[in-house]
């Protein structure tokens, strides 16, 4: 992991993150034409492929399978849209945002006004230590690891598994988790969000199996929604689990620098980078979340050393997939082997 550039004149660290954080506030406003010009490169071709791979099922099931893959990508990258709109950056116009936010979930099994909380609560408790459990992937520190009886170990040891954390996981939390608010059970407004978006997919779905039948729902939208949520959930994982990010307790605990020294940047190659709308310059967007994905770029345009900050390659994201504790003392996340040699 990098964590600056390789010359001194290059180093993030000549401002420190509240002052980035003033740089990044004229970064902030959205282009509304733009932001239409966003959502019609995505759901056009969403749906163009989704009918694309209704046709093919007359001719292959294979060639089915294959469109919906690809068409996970346009699906992920709705939901950043939507992810957006829930940050107010993406209209000026905060009720249309919401709507539009609302309406793409449904289509991303994701009820927005929950997320919406959830991801805020994340936003503003990212890297603190007592403030963990809502909108992030469960960590322990070492200490706490040690603490617990034999079963808990087993229980975390499964849930930070990839098999789990990336296999099983996004299927259970955008086809089972997100279809009752687990976070806020004592809110009726968000009651509301999740029951009005089980209606709408519930309602897709009809259609879809009324004209169709179970194909499609096995060939098309399964396929399609499981790729686009295992994208997801690695790259929010890959955001904030690597060796050197930031945990605090609550008296040593900023926000701002949470966010931007706790905040990877995912380099990727530019088609990935385009399919997850720059969610990769993630230190930038949680030290300012109310930039547009599209305006991401024209910061590291402007302000290159900020490309060099927790930058983050594919191969390096790969190895850190292994990193499952917080050692406290050593500042560092850390594998099972390294925290604790022969403890299990």
């Amino acid at each position: 992991m990098d964590n600056t550039s390789g010359t001194p004149e290059q180093a993030t660290s000549t401002r420190s993150a509240r002052e980035w954080a003033r740089v990044l506030n004229t970064y902030r406003e959205p282009n509304a034409w733009r932001s239409w010009y966003e959502v019609a490169v995505t759901i056009g071709p969403f749906v163009f492929l989704w009918a694309f791979a209704w046709w093919s099922l007359d001719v292959s099931y294979w060639l089915t399978f294959v469109i919906a893959l690809v068409n996970g990508a346009f699906l992920l990258r709705l939901f950043i849209i939507q992810h957006d709109c829930g940050h107010g950056a993406f209209f000026a116009n905060r009720t249309l945002s919401d709507w539009l936010g609302r309406v793409l979930g449904v289509l991303t099994l994701t009820p927005y006004d929950v997320w919406r909380q959830s991801h805020s609560i994340h936003h503003g408790t990212t890297g603190n230590l007592h403030r963990r459990g809502i909108g992030d992937i469960h960590t322990l520190t070492v200490k706490e690891y040690k603490a617990l009886s034999m079963p808990r170990r087993i229980q975390y040891r499964l849930y930070r598994n990839p098999i789990v954390l990336f296999g099983l996981g996004p299927g259970y939390l955008f086809l089972v988790e997100n279809r009752i608010p687990v976070c806020f059970p004592d809110k009726a407004k968000y009651w509301l969000s999740a029951m009005a978006t089980n209606a709408g997919i519930l309602v897709a779905l009809g259609l879809i199996l009324y004209f169709g039948g179970i194909v499609p729902i096995l060939l098309i939208f399964l396929p399609t929604t499981l790729l686009a949520a295992t994208a997801g959930m690695w790259l929010f994982y890959v955001q904030h689990q690597f060796e050197d990010t930031h945990w605090e307790e609550e008296d040593a605990w900023n926000v701002q620098d949470a966010a931007f020294q706790g905040s990877s940047h995912y380099v990727m190659p530019k088609v990935l980078q385009w399919a997850s709308g720059n969610i990769g310059i993630h230190h930038v967007h949680h030290l300012q979340s109310r930039i547009p994905f599209y305006r991401l770029t024209e910061v590291l345009r402007d302000h290159g050393e900020l490309a060099f900050n927790n930058r983050l390659t594919i191969r390096e994201s790969l190895r850190n997939a292994r990193l499952h504790l917080w050692d406290e003392d050593k500042k560092q996340l850390m594998s099972f082997s390294q925290a604790l040699g022969g403890v299990r």
